[in-house]
Order: C-alpha cells, then structure tokens, then sequence
C-alpha cells in the first residue's frame, strides 16, 4: 500500500479554549458565611466583618486552570495542554481516515487497528465544517457518514458545497466599504439593571442585618439569624453573577478597514452558521446557534469569533454590504413563494380556486366550479411520480419523451396524496409512489395492526413562524407556591430563635411572603419557552434570547420521559437515540404533541427497528 504524502501546507486549527484561569466557580463557598456566622468571635465587630467577607468569596474564588485544547495541523490531530505540552498525538501517517456523523458531529478516527471516538467536534472547540475543509486541505480523508458509519452523500455534498464557496469566496477580490456600523446582542439592559439593582438592595439589607445582630447581646439564635442573612445574600450574589455573566453585552464593529480587530484586508471570507462556544460559566467550549469563522485569502483560519445574542439576518447583510464574503453553512431552503403557483402553466394562476383534478383521459386543472379549464391528455403523459420535498408532498409529471413538464407541492395544487394516488390508479394512469409502498412494506415487516391512510390523522407539515409553547398554569402556580412557603419558612424561623415570636409574627411573615413571591416572579418572567417550527425546535426566554436551538434534520424525536427519577422531563432525540436536550419543564403534552404533528417533528424516542414513519399526506 502505498504511503500518503503530506503536503507542504501551513494550515493549523485550534480548538477554542479559554485564555488564562477559567471563570471562577464559587458554588462550594457559598455556605462558608453561615459557617463563620456560628463561630462566637469577640470582638463583635471583627465577627460581623469575617461573616461579610465570607459572604463575599464566591465574587474573588479563583476558577481552575483551562483545560486541554485541541489541534489540527499537519502533525495531525493532538491534544496540547496550557503549558503548550503534548499529551496526546493521532500522528499523520497514522490516521487512515476521518469521519464525522450528520447528526451528532461526532468525530471518529479509523487507524489501522480499529476506530477510536474523539467526541463531537463543537465539544472539542471545533467548527464542523471549518473541520472538513481543513483535513482536506491538509490531505486527511475525511467522510460525512450517518449514525451507523454507512456514506450520508446527501450531507456530504452539503460539506463539499461549503468549501466550494469558500473557496470561491477567498480567490475573489473584495473590496471592502461603508461606514463603521457597531451590532450590539439583543441582551435586555433593562433586565441587567434590574438584576444588579434587586441584588444589591438584598445584600444591602442582609448586611444591615448582620451588623444589627452584631449590636445585640451574643447568642446562638442571633448568630443563626444573621448565618441565615449572610448564607442568603452570598447565594444571591452567586446566582447574580451567573446570570450576569450569562447575558453579558456582545458588540462587534464592522467596518471597510477592520472586522472586529481583523483587518479587512487579509480577510478572504466569513463562514457563518452554528458552531462552538465558549460557556461563559464553564469556559468549556459548547454548541452555540451562530457564530463566525473568519479566513484568510490562503483558506487559513484568522480567528472563530463568538456571535452570542447577535442577529443571524443583521450580522450577514451588514458584513455582505460592506464588502465581506459571507459564506452560510445552513441549507437551502425552499422560499414560500417556490410554494406557491409561480413556475407552473400561467393558466394555474389565474383560475381561482383552481386545482388538480384527474378524469379518465388524462389530468386537469378545474375552478371552483369544477369545470375543467386545461387537460393534460393521457397519452402525453409518461410518468407520474409522488415525492417528498423538505418534508412536503410533491408531484412530478413527465411527458411521453421522459422530459419533465410539471413539478410542484401537492399543496398549491389543492389535492390530497392518497386521492391523487387512488384516483390516477383507478384511471389507468401511470403514477409511482415510492415511499408509500417502503411504508406499507416496513409496516407490514414489523408486525404493525392498523394501518391508517387518512390524511387527517398524518398532518401535513405546515410553515409559518411556529408554536410558542408556555409551561403549564399549574406548574408556574406552584412554582410560587413553592417560593411562598419556603419565604414563610425562613421568616418563622427567624422570629422563632429571636425569641420574640407573637409580635414579630405580623410584620416578619408577611414580609417572607412577598419576598417569596417577588423572587417566583423574577424567575417566572424570564422562564424558557418551547418554540417548534417547520425548522425544528428551540428553547427561547420571554425576554428573547435564544437558549439553544436544534434543526429539524437532526431531531429524531420529541416526547416525555419518564425513566428518570424525579418528575417526567421532555427530551429531544437524536435520530440514532441519543439525548440531545433535556427540559426541566414540561408544557400541555396534548398542545406540545400537535405542535409536532403541526409542524413534522417526530413524536416518541426513535426506534429503528419500530415501523417506519408515513410519508407526508399518505
């Protein structure tokens, strides 16, 4: 076998990784200040200090050293730690091909004595298809294959199709121009604001409190009071920074003589689509909706910036008019108009209420009447073929020389599969419909019952800017329930070791009411939402940002599981079974399963060896 050569290239891909120590945690100090509070400190000045300043360690606790990142260079693919020292090496001559799954990205090496799995490429701070392009350049192999490692051509000519347009894009001369425009991420600074001004005024008044216990006669129940103050205000703090660092601001400058702090002038093209991340909690990389791998004129990558809370449309067009080559890795999509009657017989446009029809001789196209204006004779007619196009019902028509003559979604022709389909058989017309008969075998093969053709209980999917799916009225009721009774808890508790339990009972519980209701409310009006489209699913706040989002392609089914300890949580899987999202709240399941069925996402966990799933429209 002959031995492959590598090329003289320069080309080297990092992974993301973040510089320097990590975000700092803080989640073990949280209960330091309650600690400290119990210990009896004279002088009580210094004792209410040390319980402020525990109060305070989750805000300076460092965070850990990052970790390893990965690397992808004519060395091959290693794994270099933050000293610059590599700990792992998948040598060049080695790898005899790579592999990427088109669901879950994941990478896998295949070597000469097996295949070993990587992880998936966002998690390793990769790009997936900066990663394609890169191995080729590079001279790796590297395939797109399915769940089950067998060829996926159509995603792998999704891949092949990005790098011809980055290509294309790099070797075209550009020219940028316009004035500098600065794109801020949709972070609400009103929610920021009010965040800071509500943690604030808490710590406030849970140090005044501790400084109050402090004036008092020393005892245990005055240090158990002010403990509970001070463990309060450092969770609050904890969970304020969190929140903070989540929504933190994302602003990018564009101008004719920078990107950012790239110059324009050695920028050849702007990949634009999903990809990593990293979590500005952990400093993990993490999948993110959209970010921006930017190139240079030799395919080389200048530098994976985070587009966090940015808009996809304003980003492209604003990089696009000032001259940048904006290249995008999602699919094309049909446009609504391609839908419609544009491209068929103008007489199709101008009958209203016109559909399909299909008489002995042949088909028609009839009004509202049901007069038939236009016949298509049958002995014109070669070949009649229903289809499935982005998950809707197609019709192809070919002439008597196998030219096609008609193409178009049963949709804008106003007429149902199954009737198109029975009545074209029964008129000795030659129609061919594929899937339904794969359908009709694999349901027959795995011992399904019933089997059901009315179109009314398959929905077709529909379009449209998708369902916004709420969690329950009860579950939103108990949640302030639940912040109530523990407000109550902790103000009873108060006043019961302060020992002045009747009076204070009338000012203190009411007071740990409201407060428990205020937080419910702080956390209700920004809670997540569920919003299934035709494009897939995606979990968004009431405040409008966007926690993740998954295609349709790769969700293999949406449903409730209830394997799990605790209350039954949606999950989202994979085609090939594995759990992409876990959801903590549960919507109306009767309204989350017609929204699926609305708009084609499978219902239930995936089961290959289950019947297969009907055909749009059957």
């Amino acid at each position: 076998m002959e031995r492959v050569t590598i090329p003289p290239v320069d080309h080297e891909l990092v992974g993301l990784r973040a510089e320097g120590r990590r975000p700092p945690g803080g989640a073990p100090f949280v209960l330091l200040a309650f600690a400290i509070a119990l210990v009896p400190i004279d002088p009580s000045w210094l004792w209410a200090l040390a319980v402020m300043a525990a109060a305070l360690v989750p805000l300076v606790a460092p965070g850990a050293r990052p970790g390893p990142s990965w690397k992808l260079s004519a060395d091959g693919l290693e794994v270099v730690g933050h000293d610059g020292e590599v700990r792992q090496n998948y040598a060049f001559e080695r790898i005899q091909e790579l592999s990427i799954t088109a669901d879950e990205q994941v990478l896998t090496v295949h070597h000469k004595f097996g295949t070993t799995q990587l992880g998936t490429l966002p998690e390793m701070g990769f790009e997936p298809h900066t990663f394609f392009v890169t191995a080729r350049r590079l001279g790796l192999r590297i395939r797109v294959v399915d769940g089950d490692y067998a060829p996926d051509p159509d995603e792998e000519q999704d891949y092949l199709d990005v790098e011809a347009a980055l290509m294309s894009a790099v070797v075209e001369p550009a020219e940028p121009a316009g004035e500098p425009v600065t794109l801020t991420s949709q972070t609400a600074r009103r929610f920021r604001t009010r965040a800071l001004l509500a943690t604030g005024s808490f710590v406030l008044v849970a140090a005044l409190m501790v400084a109050g216990a402090a004036g008092t006669e020393p005892s245990f129940t005055t240090r158990f009071g002010a403990g509970l103050w001070a463990l309060a205000a450092s969770g609050a703090l904890f969970a304020a920074r969190r929140r903070l660092r989540r929504s933190a601001p994302n602003r990018w400058t564009i101008s004719a003589t920078a990107l950012k702090d790239l110059p324009a002038e050695q920028i050849g093209a702007v990949l634009v689509g999903p990809g990593p991340e990293l979590n500005p909690l952990t400093g993990e990389p993490d999948y993110a909706p959209l970010t921006a791998v930017v190139f240079d004129h030799r395919l080389r990558v200048m530098a994976q910036l985070n587009a966090r809370g940015l808009d996809e449309f304003q980003l492209t067009h604003t990089l696009d008019e000032h001259g940048y080559r904006v290249v995008s890795t999602a699919p094309a999509v049909i446009r609504p108009s391609e839908y419609g009657l544009d491209g068929l017989p103008e007489i199709f446009s101008q009958v209203p209420g016109g559909r399909l029809v299909v008489a002995e001789d042949g088909l028609g196209w009839a009004d509202m009447a049901g007069d038939v204006l236009l016949k298509m004779p049958a002995d014109r007619i070669g070949a009649i073929e229903l289809l499935t196009v982005d998950g809707h019902a197609w019709l192809r028509v070919y002439d008597s020389d196998g030219e096609e003559f008609l193409a178009a979604p049963l949709k804008a022709l106003r007429i149902a599969r199954t009737d198109l389909r029975e009545q074209a058989r029964q008129a000795g017309l030659p129609i061919t419909d594929a899937e339904y008969e794969a359908y009709l075998s694999a349901a027959f093969h795995g011992a399904v019952s019933t089997i059901s053709a009315d179109p009314l209980l398959l929905p077709t999917p529909e379009g449209g800017p998708g369902a916004l799916l709420d969690a329950t009225t009860r579950s939103r009721v108990w949640g302030y329930g639940m912040f109530s009774a523990l407000g109550f808890l902790v103000a009873l508790t108060i006043t019961w070791f302060a020992g002045k339990l009747s009076p204070a009972l009338f000012w203190t519980v009411p007071v740990g009411i409201l407060a428990g209701i205020g937080t419910g409310w702080l956390l209700d009006r920004n809670r997540s939402q569920l919003k299934i489209s035709i494009h897939g699913i995606a979990s968004v706040t009431r405040l409008g940002k966007t926690d993740w989002s998954l295609r349709r392609e790769t969700v293999g089914g949406v449903g409730i599981d209830h394997g799990g300890e605790g209350i039954p949580r949606l999950v989202v899987w994979s085609p090939a079974g594995r759990v992409l999202r876990r959801v903590t709240f549960a919507p109306d399941l009767s309204e989350l399963r017609r929204a699926c069925e609305q708009y084609g996402l499978p219902w239930g966990p995936p089961d290959s060896a289950g019947p297969a799933s009907p055909p749009p429209e059957i």
